[in-house]
């Protein structure tokens, strides 16, 4: 009889065999994602649902003018969050809000510390504002304020500080371009524009410094007229045109 006739297909000797053999591996196959899947499902939920790896500390470094608690109440951080679903990003704006903070790095330190790294604003200048002292940043940034004027920092002089007034911006550009030699004898930096920087000397001596540009060759020729002049007193040195040199 025909295989059409008995309804029975005859499997050769050497396909049954390799048929056989097929069907272990398949088996294997189905175990092993079985594994993995479990494997994965077991470190999500470790990760995002258990109690193992969730926020227990949060440590600040860094910080002299922003205190502690400030930090780590503007970080908003709950303990017990789970390590894995805490948005640094959303941490690190929340502190980069305290006007102490110019920028700040969040870390994970599993198991479960969280580390907020901090660089704070470095005064540079101190404005008067009826009786109060406030300590400005290089961008014109109130840092911090004081009741008694804070020794080491040059005095600002503009009409209304801050990081949007052009004249504020103009002299704290000179005031970062000067050398130590300099600015360790500046008592007060003057803008009344962005183009009107004048420098007090702690010795009296009055640089109309003009605009912030050309800084390099200005100071350059501060250094040459300290040279040339020798002990002679120069009250006002007008180099805000480098081309013209103007001294009395």
């Amino acid at each position: 009889m025909t295989e059409a006739q008995t309804g029975h297909r005859t499997v050769p000797d050497g396909d049954e065999a390799e048929a056989e053999r097929g069907r272990p591996n398949r088996w294997k196959v189905v175990f092993v994602t079985l594994l993995v899947v479990g494997a994965l499902g077991a470190v999500t939920w470790v990760l995002l649902g258990s109690r193992l790896l969730v926020v227990r500390h949060v440590e600040v470094s860094g910080t002299e003018l922003a205190p502690r608690d400030r930090v780590v109440a503007a970080a908003g951080i709950d303990l017990g969050t789970p390590m894995a679903r805490l948005r640094t990003g959303a941490v690190r704006e929340r502190v980069e809000r305290l006007r102490e903070v110019e920028s700040a790095k969040i870390e994970r330190h599993w198991p479960g510390t969280v580390r907020i790294v901090v660089r704070e604003r470095e005064p540079v200048a101190v404005f008067d504002r009826n009786g109060r002292y406030q300590l400005l940043d290089r961008h014109g940034v109130t840092v911090a304020d004081a009741e008694s004027r804070p020794a080491g920092l040059p005095a600002l002089t503009v009409a209304s500080p801050g990081p949007s007034d052009k004249a504020t911006l103009a002299a704290l550009t000179v005031l970062a371009a000067l050398p130590e030699r300099l600015s360790g004898k500046l008592a007060e930096v003057e803008a009344t524009g962005p183009e009107a920087v004048t420098l007090h000397m702690q010795g009296g001596q009055t640089v109309v410094w003009g605009a912030a540009e050309r800084a390099g060759e200005k100071i350059r020729l501060l250094d040459a007229l300290r040279r040339t002049a020798g002990g002679r007193a120069v009250r006002t040195v007008d180099i805000s045109s480098p081309e013209v040199l103007k001294t009395s």
